[in-house]
């Protein structure tokens, strides 16, 4: 049986999906399976997976089921006793798999292992921005608040942990079992960590180097955020109903940590109305992160007016020099390949999942 399953849905990502498997290929440990899982999607991207000979390549059709039914289908075949996930578009550096298996390994309590990640544009250049979350001490409050494991590509997983969680579901006359919610097309993610801090004495750990990257996709940005939103939202419904003294207690804040970081999100695509409209919405949900995290909130604020009110140009100049006087200049950091991410300074903590649907 292989080490490790690494589990990858297909839909729609024709101009990534070479890219992607090549970084699993080339991963320094190889004792692992591939599961690629074809969700139904019109346009050549299987046609490319099956380009693929490598015998550690299994290729899984369904009709489409979105993201958690996609990689539930993966989790289902997986003969792996570390599970990893990783979407079409993301990338692998090389080390990715070995230093999980060796975190895992070491220390049996650990149930996640993640990483950090940088955020690469659409055409795998590096946007000098970061997701370093906080690596150890992970309870289910810093998950709702802060979701530190950040994305869906940098979690390796053990096997036990997912048949801890899972629940029978009723396809047509068929029970399967789900370990993410299909119900949800958003937040997914988010769900499952939540309901495993939760519900289970697993640890969730990470790994302070920067082993995936995870692509933006900017299209649709206003509609998506309001998707996000309400999806996070059901979030909140759905733990309630089996934890409902902690969202009593952290619900205000959590959303207030999500609002913020939908603002910033705005910001970073330059839409200033709603970037404004979002920051006000997490002061009203809880004050709290104004004391928490000043200066993140109020960099957050300024921002936001900041890209309402001055013309692109003006801004696109401040911000540069914000970044030069941290030594992180957006083109020093397009200048890097890559595969050389792994040797820059982390400068950007993000708040939650940067969700790509």
């Amino acid at each position: 049986m292989p080490k490790v399953s690494v589990i990858v849905p297909v839909y729609q990502v024709e101009a990534y999906i070479a890219d992607t498997i090549g970084s699993i290929l080339g991963q320094t440990l190889t004792d692992f399976e591939v599961l690629l899982v074809d969700d139904g999607g019109q346009d050549r991207s299987i046609e490319i997976c099956h380009s693929f000979t490598d015998p550690r390549i299994k290729i899984i059709s369904q009709a489409n089921r979105g993201l958690a039914g996609a990689r539930n289908t993966g989790i289902r075949q997986a003969q792996g006793d570390y599970l990893a996930f990783l979407d079409g578009d993301d990338l692998w550096l090389s080390e990715k798999l070995a230093h999980h298996v060796a975190h895992l390994d070491a220390n049996h309590h650990v149930g996640i292992s993640f990483s950090y990640s940088a955020f690469i544009d659409q055409d795998g250049q590096p946007l000098g921005i970061y997701q370093t979350p906080q690596l150890t001490d992970i309870d289910p409050v810093q998950v709702i608040c802060r979701n530190p494991i950040s994305n869906g590509s940098t979690p390796v997983i053990r096997r036990q942990v997912l048949s801890d969680i899972g629940f029978p579901a009723t396809i047509g006359d068929e029970i399967e079992t789900w370990y993410f919610d299909e119900t949800f097309r958003q937040s997914e993610d988010i769900e499952c960590w939540l309901r495993i801090a939760l519900t289970t004495s697993w640890q969730i750990a990470g790994l302070g180097e920067v082993l995936t990257l995870y692509r933006v996709n900017t299209g649709g940005l206003s509609a998506n955020i309001e998707n996000q939103l309400a999806a996070w939202e059901r979030v909140i419904t759905k733990t309630r109903s089996y934890a409902p003294d902690f969202i009593g207690k952290w619900e205000s804040l959590a959303r207030a940590y999500q609002l913020r970081y939908l603002a910033r999100r705005a910001v970073r695509m330059r839409v200033g109305k709603t970037a404004v409209d979002l920051i006000k919405r997490a002061f009203q949900s809880d004050a709290r992160i104004l004391w928490q995290e000043p200066k993140r909130t109020l960099l957050t604020l300024a921002a936001a007016y900041f890209v309402k009110t001055l013309p692109e140009s003006i801004y696109l100049w401040l911000e540069n020099q914000a970044m030069t006087m941290t030594g992180t200049t957006p083109k020093k950091r397009l200048h890097q390949k890559p595969k050389d991410i792994r040797n820059s300074t982390v400068v950007q903590n993000n708040d939650s999942l940067d969700n790509k649907d």
